[in-house]
């Protein structure tokens, strides 16, 4: 009977220590990037999502052009057919909504939302295909239940506890309290070193799928810019995703280390796709900031 006990308060114990451990070693450019503790399943990372992203359509319009859907599913169905996005095992998707604020954003499990209001500031198909790539890191490297397990470790650890004692449903219960909390929360709001993990296998997507992953430091570049004029919608989107020190000379740093590839693939439809973009009616009112 001791020995029994023992194993129920160990291991929970266990987990609630690892929460707490941190390498203190910094990642080099060209280093594995390794997923940080998570006490989610993959399982978990797609029903999160899914639930989550139900939400997002309730709240934002859908644009609805087949044209304009088809080409961000192009775009983000090449960057998903590269070896990281195939790993993981995750199935993404991909949906233009109207909200003129400049943002995407993607959903633990895989689906990933363009806001129209990127578009204006994009100056070419690679830097689209760079948002998306970082977004889409984020999913594979499983940030988003990360950060919840970082934010929730201790309830999610006595939880386990009482379902190593019996209570099956104890898990179930904190996936049910994440999901209640939408897209509003924990899965979108990241730390500066998850936005530098992001960064640099955005860019190793980019590279593989062609499109030439510099233009990820060069838009990055535009927004430190656009935030220094004062513009309010380029805020939000460096509000959601905080910019890491040396942010471009680390992208830049990373793709030093990349195979030697000719870039410089595209659609062809770049532009068509923006001046559909910039051609829908603004909203009246917006949906709520995230």
């Amino acid at each position: 009977m001791a020995r029994k006990y023992m194993n129920r308060t160990l291991i929970p114990m266990a987990l609630l220590a690892s929460l707490t451990v941190t390498t203190g070693l910094a990642r080099r450019p060209g280093e594995p990037l390794r997923p940080g503790f998570n006490l989610f399943s993959k399982e978990q990372d797609v029903q999160l999502g899914a639930e989550a992203a139900k939400e997002v359509r309730k709240q934002y319009k859908v644009v609805q052009n087949p044209a304009l859907q088809d080409y961000v599913r192009r775009v983000g169905e090449r960057l998903a057919a590269t070896d990281e996005a195939r790993a993981s095992g995750f199935q993404f998707n991909f949906t233009l909504i109207v909200e003129p604020t400049v943002n995407a954003f993607a959903l633990p499990g895989g689906p990933m939302f363009i806001q129209t209001g990127l578009f204006p500031v994009l100056d070419n198909e690679a830097q689209l295909a760079g948002v998306m790539a970082h977004e889409m890191s984020h999913v594979i490297l499983r940030h988003g239940t990360h950060q919840a397990t970082k934010a929730k470790g201790i309830g999610i650890v006595a939880s386990l506890a009482q379902g190593v004692v019996g209570d099956k449903s104890a898990m179930a219960q904190v996936l049910d309290g994440a999901i209640a909390l939408g897209a509003n929360s924990w899965m979108l709001h990241y730390s500066r070193d998850a936005e530098s993990e992001a960064d640099a296998l955005g860019c190793h997507m980019m590279a593989e799928a062609g499109w030439d992953p510099s233009q990820l430091a060069t838009f990055f570049l535009k927004l430190n810019a656009g935030e220094r004029g004062g513009a309010g919608q380029i805020a939000q989107f460096l509000s959601d995703h905080p910019n890491p020190e040396n942010r471009e000379s680390a992208i830049q740093a990373e793709i030093r280390t990349l195979p030697r590839r000719t870039y410089g693939y595209t659609t062809g439809e770049f532009e068509k796709a923006r001046k559909a973009v910039l051609a829908i009616p603004v909203p009246k009112s917006a949906a709520p900031a995230r």
